[in-house]
């Protein structure tokens, strides 16, 4: 039933090396189980239900793109939109996590309906692929920075705003632990370098603990009877039906919150997809991808989801390439991954008393490496190229905002390419947004 359902001889694989994949690909993204939940929490949502989402919409959002598209790729609460979440349009903008959920909601039918429109090919064509290119970098140092912070690596200073922590606290030590042991993996290519790194910071984490040295906020796990429970209790599940009012109150806050959802969100998912279902061999010989519009669905069901269950945009992870690596060639794949996040309910007491931020610190900053790669295919020698990318991701940490950073990029581009004469070749998507970010910035409708 199985090989006739997922074409597994078809795709040249088998039961086994499905479930290898599949736990492989789990085992590669399970850090978000640990991230995710600390980093909407300063947005003021409680961590047990976050984790209870995340772990729950993940599970569901694998399924559905394993039975859906068939493709062997997991889906969770994308590193970047999480953050485009708290620190900017929670923290930022002054929302309430309900009206951001709200957002997520929309824009994950928004989406829907591109990709079944077909709009998506001629959006994508419309945004220039550097400025693409720079925002997904910003967002990779974006993350790095906000692991660093939350490890004391980096603190507040009065005469230079940002300085270097003291390397000597435990919070500092066993981040940069972690960090080290991680990039040690990274660069040695194992495949789950940061789970492994996870795990072992944890433990190093209750050892310093245990002798006294403690690192902050590391407690002791409930029963995962009793945690369930409280889960339950503080489920946020339908929590996005009361923010409705608040992000329709204010049309250019809409606008500029959808865009940004919108934006990243299409990108990153375009930017993980392609490249996921190359190596799994599904491109012809013409470039074009089997399968590939089902799939994009399948990503957008998953955002959907994630709303209403209560957590950040999910999306298609990279790391499925670790599962596709070892020989995952179907949706069977993604239906493993999908089940592991379903039973990782049950060890969420002892995920949350663990990954505190000096835990998950290398996560981002591993991450941040990956996403940081993109900019080798920046166009270097144009110079309105490169005053884009280093306005976008220069204001995007300064700002501690990655709209605002999108904001400059944009603004950015346009002028560079006024001055030269080439205003013509700037089509109608980027006047528009220009037009809208000038507002925004300016006179802060």
């Amino acid at each position: 039933m199985l090989n006739e359902f997922f074409k597994l001889s078809e795709n040249k694989t088998d039961v086994k090396t499905e479930i290898i994949a599949g736990i492989t690909t789990f085992l590669a993204m399970s850090y978000i189980l640990g991230v995710n939940p600390g980093m909407l929490a300063e947005g003021g949502m409680p961590a047990t239900g976050v984790f209870f989402a995340t772990a729950f919409a993940s599970g569901i959002a694998c399924i559905v793109m394993g039975l859906f598209s068939k493709y062997p790729i997991g889906l969770a609460p994308g590193m970047g939109l999480n953050a485009l979440f708290t620190y900017t349009i929670i923290l930022g903008m002054g929302n309430t996590w309900q009206t951001g959920l709200a957002a997520i909601f929309i824009s994950s039918i928004l989406f829907f309906l591109i990709t079944v429109s077909g709009l998506r090919e001629a959006i994508l064509n419309s945004i220039p692929q550097n400025l693409k290119l720079a925002i997904g970098a910003g967002i990779g140092f974006f993350l790095a920075f906000i692991g660093l912070k939350g490890a004391g690596i980096i603190v507040a200073d009065p005469s230079t705003f940002v300085a270097l922590g003291s390397l000597f606290s435990a919070p500092a030590l066993l981040a940069l632990i972690g960090i080290v042991l991680t990039l040690v993996l990274y660069v040695k290519k194992v495949p789950i370098a940061v789970f492994i790194g996870l795990i072992v910071t944890a433990i190093l984490g209750v050892i310093f603990t245990a002798v006294g040295f403690g690192v902050g906020d590391m407690t002791m796990p409930a029963l995962p009877a009793q945690f369930i429970s409280t889960s339950i209790d503080t489920s946020l599940i339908g929590g996005f039906a009361s923010g409705f009012t608040q992000l329709f109150s204010n049309i250019p806050n809409l606008i500029l919150i959808l865009f940004s959802l919108l934006f990243v969100t299409f990108f990153d998912t375009t930017g993980t997809l392609i490249p996921l279902a190359r190596q799994c061999g599904f491109m012809d010989e013409e470039g074009k991808t089997q399968g590939i519009e089902k799939a994009f669905m399948a990503d957008a069901i998953g955002g959907i989801i994630g709303s209403i269950l209560g957590t950040s945009t999910v999306t298609a992870y990279v790391e499925s390439a670790t599962g596709i690596g070892l020989g995952g060639r179907t949706g069977l794949t993604a239906v493993v991954t999908g089940v592991l996040f379903l039973i990782s309910i049950f060890f969420a007491p002892t995920v949350l008393a663990l990954f505190t931020s000096s835990v998950t610190a290398a996560a981002l900053v591993i991450v941040g490496i990956l996403m940081m790669t993109q900019l080798k295919d920046i166009e270097w020698e144009d110079l309105t190229v490169v005053a884009t990318v280093f306005m976008t991701i220069i204001m995007m940490l300064l700002t501690y905002s990655i709209s605002l950073g999108i904001a400059f990029g944009f603004l950015t581009f346009a002028i560079t390419n006024i001055a030269i004469g080439k205003a013509k070749n700037l089509n109608k998507l980027v006047w528009i947004m220009t037009i809208i970010f000038i507002i925004y910035l300016f006179f802060g409708l």
